[in-house]
Parts: structure tokens; C-alpha cells; sequence
């Protein structure tokens, strides 16, 4: 598995749409799903939860949980299901996480993380991966961070994301944990000096490839959330500069057609282009009609029966407005 760029996992965003769409902006890109508990996939609707189209490979299931027959077991269905890769989420600090006892709270367990990991990994073949903070609360994060990894590291886990920045249980909430605790990228690039037989990934707060590029050089790979998100062209790059492919960036409007077979695809079944449209609306950031690019999405798709003619009508407003540029030049 090649883990040089991921977008990150990401709870409302990363859906089996979002990920389609990334996938044309990027073919090596590595993907994952929004996470999803280990009893939600073993006792709730599979079909929804997990089901994804084959464009998105690579592609990796994110779980939450910390009960390790529970965690093997929503792996083994994962791995079923075709995902190349099963990752643990010790790094969300949302309230429901933490009344779950799982995500960052498991930074304050590692031997129990470790136990997790190792039930997983003696139950799929694919790759078994951690993504975590670098500590919660008061914790000291050069001690967490190393404790967490080095139990995992004995349970046969490779590959560690680290987000660096603590999460705050107590006294922020999920938006401010993705801001206010403090950055620490050189702990991760200290984590890959003492450990350098493991993998390690940077997440945290970049908010543009070249940022990300440069704070994770040295490291085995940078995985970008957020700035994915709201700003996807920056994907369209990431195949040239990061995997060193000698195919031609992938423009916004060559993504946009690329994207028009998966979106047939849904509304013919019946998916709203409301679910799918909204992961696009950054496409067109900083461009000539962006603003009426979004404007189109947001208020024709919602409409009964909308279509594809939405998305037509909102690309040829970037096109007007970027021929009009031209010509005022």
C-alpha cells in the first residue's frame, strides 16, 4: 500500500460520493470511509455503512470501537467487502466517541489499543493501521505518543497517522480540538528518527499541498483532511507531485466529466444529486464564478428530479466567467 497522500477520514464528509469524486481528481490518492463502529457494521445495515464502488480502490475502512472481538470481527466483514486496509480511529474527541470509549479517549489506553490491534490483525490479511493524536489533556505527549505506538509496534502494527496536536476531552469541543491544541510536527518527525522501521503519516492542520509537502518530508506520507475537502482541486496535482506520474494534472472541468458516469450511475438508482453535489462545491475555489458555481449546486440540486443539467449549468457559469476574464485581459 502506497501511503505517500491520503485524504483523511472524515465524519459527514467522506462518504461513498466524496470518495468517487476525490477518486477522479486522483488515481493513487489513498481514501477512507468516515468511521464507522465496529457494532454499527456488525449489527446494522452492511449495504449502507460499507458499500462502495470499485473506482474508489485504494480505499481503507476506518472503524471505532475498543472491545477486540467486536473490532476482528467488523474487520473480518470489512476485508469482505473489498477494503484494502483496516484502520483504528484513536484520535476523535467528539462526546459521543468518548461516552463509546473509543477514539482519542484510547490514548489514555494503549496496552488496550494494542490488544485491539492484535485481534485484528490475526483476523484479516489486509494491512491494519492506527491513526491517533499525540495525547489528550494533560498527558505528556512525547510519552503518550511513543507508549501508544511502541505497544501497538509489539502487537505487529506498521503503519501509524498521527494528527499532531493533542485532543482536549475536557473543555473544547470537536470543532475547536481541530484548531486550538497546539501543532507538533517535529514529535512525529522525532516518532520516525528513534522508530524508523515504522510508517509514519502526518495529519493536522495543513492546509495546502505544498505546506503538506514540506512538513511531512522525511516521513513516509501526508494525509490532508479538511483542505481536501473544501479545496479538491489541489487533488488534481497530487498524482504529478507526490507519485510522480507523467500524466497531465487533472483539471476541474476534466473532473467534472470524469465524475458525470458515477453521478448517472447513482441517479438512475435514485440518489438525490443533493447528496452527491454538496462534496463539490469547493471545486471552483478561488476561480472566475466559483461563487455561481456554488450558488447552482446548492440551490438546484435540492430540487425534485434535478439532474445532471444542475451540474451543466453550474460548470458553464465557471466557463462564462473564466471566458470573460480572458477577454478583459
Amino acid at each position: 500500500m502506497d501511503r505517500r497522500f491520503s485524504v483523511a477520514p472524515m465524519m459527514d464528509w467522506t462518504d461513498r460520493h466524496c470518495r468517487a469524486f476525490h477518486r477522479v481528481l486522483s488515481r493513487r490518492a489513498l481514501l477512507y470511509t468516515e468511521m464507522v463502529t465496529a457494532p454499527a457494521v456488525i449489527h446494522g445495515d452492511r449495504g449502507r455503512l460499507l458499500g462502495f464502488d470499485a473506482v474508489e480502490h485504494p480505499v481503507a475502512l476506518q472503524l471505532g470501537g475498543s472491545e477486540p472481538a467486536q473490532l476482528a470481527e467488523a474487520a473480518r466483514i470489512g476485508a469482505d467487502y473489498g477494503y484494502d486496509e483496516i484502520n483504528l480511529n484513536v484520535g476523535c474527541p467528539s462526546d459521543r466517541v468518548q461516552s463509546g470509549r473509543f477514539g482519542a479517549c484510547l490514548m489514555r489506553e494503549p496496552d488496550l489499543v494494542a490488544e485491539c490491534m492484535a485481534a485484528i490483525r490475526a483476523t484479516v490479511a489486509i494491512p491494519a493501521t492506527v491513526k491517533c493524536r499525540i495525547g489528550v489533556d494533560d498527558q505528556d505527549p512525547v510519552k503518550s505518543l511513543f507508549r501508544l505506538v511502541d505497544a501497538c509496534a509489539a502487537a505487529g502494527v506498521r503503519h501509524f497517522i498521527v494528527h499532531a496536536r493533542k485532543a482536549w476531552l475536557q473543555g473544547l469541543s470537536p470543532k475547536e480540538n481541530r484548531d486550538i491544541p497546539p501543532l507538533d510536527y517535529p514529535l512525529v518527525h522525532r516518532l520516525k528518527a528513534e522508530r524508523p522501521l515504522l510508517e509514519i503519516v502526518l495529519n493536522g492542520g495543513l492546509e495546502t499541498l505544498d505546506q503538506a509537502l514540506e512538513a511531512s518530508r522525511g516521513l513516509d506520507g501526508v494525509m490532508l483532511g479538511r483542505a481536501a475537502y473544501h479545496t479538491p482541486a489541489l487533488l488534481g496535482e497530487v498524482d504529478r507531485r507526490v507519485f510522480g506520474s507523467d500524466a497531465p494534472d487533472i483539471d476541474v472541468h476534466a473532473a467534472l466529466e470524469a465524475y458525470r458516469p458515477y453521478l448517472a450511475a447513482r441517479l438512475a438508482e435514485g440518489v438525490p444529486l443533493a447528496a452527491m453535489a454538496r462534496h463539490m462545491l469547493g471545486l471552483m475555489h478561488g476561480r472566475p464564478g466559483a461563487r455561481a458555481f456554488r450558488r447552482i449546486l446548492t440551490v438546484e440540486s435540492v430540487r425534485p428530479g434535478a439532474s445532471l443539467e444542475v451540474v451543466d449549468a453550474a460548470a458553464a457559469a465557471v466557463r462564462d466567467a473564466e471566458a470573460r476574464r480572458t477577454e478583459a485581459a
